[in-house]
């Protein structure tokens, strides 16, 4: 037994050398077997790689918000900061141009602008770029209040609006007179109706011959689809404390009495616009004034043939006012809050009032009083 078992180690011990080698595994085939491992290791380090810059990307990105948030914070707060220095008038266009910027003197005009139409605006979004009435008349009152402000510009390009909110405004604006500080107004394209109304509150109003101006009235619109509702099956039951608690629902057409009503306050409502202009241009003719209080619509150049403005021009003139009225000459224009959170929400506060025009549309609306140009 021992000796066959010597005779087996022997004979294996003979085999050719290129036998034996067969039997261990060679390098090819160790990595063959090692590729799958490799690969997978690649594979988890670019994924890493991928995850680390993705991180780096948004830590970036929150560190520039962050960075723009409180820069447009502090810009709010700290207006003076970045107004740039005043520079003295050299021609009529930079005299122009250096108005409207803001000053860093201590003591001067403001300006408020009045821009599209004026209402108390349902809108409550915090992206919404609207100005409600209230805010504006709000802020002229605090402005009233301030012993720096000399003076106040009304720069106004608006159609009119709600006839309380209009009125708000106007009322805002003769507390700021009252407080012996005057007011000038400068018309843009468009100063009609309540944009109109408004002005009557300056002492000097200032045009373009182009502007388009006037419009004095009072109008209320309603809308009667009641013969709509039933070919579509749609039908209303108000259940209602007096026959005219649903005065103006589209679901019914006004009737001769109710139409009574609302011309009662339309009239109303015309002769606190009409008296608004009485005293606001006391020089005009009484008469004449009713003749053009109808309604119509004229320019700036015919403003001032009938006495209804000041003066022809732009910001020069106004600016020649404001220094007339305050016996300062070449006032300035003190700083004004920073426009940044307005202009960066601005996309945002568009997608919000297309959402609010929707819901408009969807919605009936309340019949309101307006001064409002409608064309």
């Amino acid at each position: 037994m021992a000796e066959e078992n010597q005779k087996q180690k022997d004979a294996e011990n003979n085999k050719p050398e290129i036998e034996r080698i067969g039997e261990i595994p060679t390098m090819t085939s160790f990595i063959e077997g090692q590729i799958p491992q490799v690969k997978e290791m690649d594979e988890k380090e670019k994924h890493n790689k991928e995850l680390f810059m993705i991180k780096v990307w948004l830590i970036a990105l929150c560190v520039v918000f962050t960075c723009s948030m409180i820069s447009g914070i502090y810009l709010v707060i700290n207006p003076n900061n970045r107004a740039p220095q005043f520079v003295e008038e050299k021609s009529e266009k930079e005299q122009s141009i250096n108005f409207f910027k803001s000053s860093s003197s201590k003591e001067g005009a403001v300006v408020v602008n009045i821009r599209g139409e004026i209402s108390e605006s349902s809108d409550n979004n915090a992206f919404s770029s609207k100005q409600n009435a209230s805010s504006i008349a709000r802020r002229i009152r605090e402005l009233a209040d301030k012993k720096e402000v000399k003076a106040l510009l009304l720069d106004i390009n608006s159609p009119g609006g709600t006839v309380a909110a209009v009125q708000d405004i106007y009322n805002a604006l003769n507390y700021f007179r009252s407080q012996k500080k005057p007011v000038v107004a400068l018309m843009r394209d468009v100063a009609a109706s309540g944009g109109f109304y408004i002005a009557m509150a300056a002492d000097k109003i200032v045009a373009q011959p182009g502007t388009m101006t006037g419009s004095i009235g009072v109008i209320m619109q309603t809308t009667n689809a009641q013969e709509l509702l039933k070919k579509i099956g749609v039908d209303f039951n108000a259940v209602k404390s007096g026959q005219n608690k649903d005065i103006g629902a589209i679901y019914k057409e006004l009737t001769q009495e109710q139409k009574l009503l609302l011309q009662e306050m339309i009239d109303e409502t015309y002769q606190q616009f009409f008296e608004a202009v009485k005293n606001g241009r006391p020089n005009v003719n009484v008469n004449t004034l009713r003749v053009y209080a109808d309604g119509r619509i004229f320019t700036g150049a015919k403003a001032q043939t009938l006495g209804l403005i000041d003066g022809l021009g732009g910001e020069e003139k106004a600016k020649e006012y404001l220094s007339e009225l305050t016996g300062i000459k070449d006032i300035k224009i003190l700083n004004q809050r920073s426009k940044f959170m307005e202009d960066f929400f601005l996309p945002f506060s568009n997608l919000a009032e297309s959402s609010l025009a929707l819901k408009q549309i969807t919605k009936p609306r309340t019949p309101a009083l307006a001064y409002m140009l409608n064309l």
